[in-house]
């Protein structure tokens, strides 16, 4: 089944690393949503702050990863956990200073 890269991007600044790869997928039995996608903020130090993937979709769904442990969590659709993940991530970068590249 075939994947076609749609966005992809790391950044790192301050000890904190960004990495976003998202994948559009005809392989539907193990990503019916269409998607294959990390959306990953973390420490240099291998802490996760945020993760959003869907690695296991076909089995465990959609998942959210923090320091505090997982969440099961819906899927919106693309754009929306994207702009979803934006958010939260920002709050970290805001306390730094950090300037990740956005497109919007």
């Amino acid at each position: 089944m075939g994947q076609e890269l749609t966005h992809r991007y790391t950044h790192v600044e301050a000890g904190l690393v960004e990495n976003v790869v998202i994948r559009r997928t005809t392989d539907t039995d193990a990503y019916p949503s269409g998607w294959k996608y990390t959306l990953h903020l973390g420490t240099l130090q291998d802490l996760t702050l945020i993760r959003y993937d869907n690695a296991h979709e076909d089995t465990k769904g959609h998942e959210l990863h923090t320091a505090a442990g997982d969440a099961d969590v819906e899927f919106p659709g693309m754009e929306e956990l994207i702009v979803e993940f934006w958010a939260s991530a920002d709050e970290y970068w805001d306390t730094i200073g950090g300037t990740p590249p956005r497109p919007y």
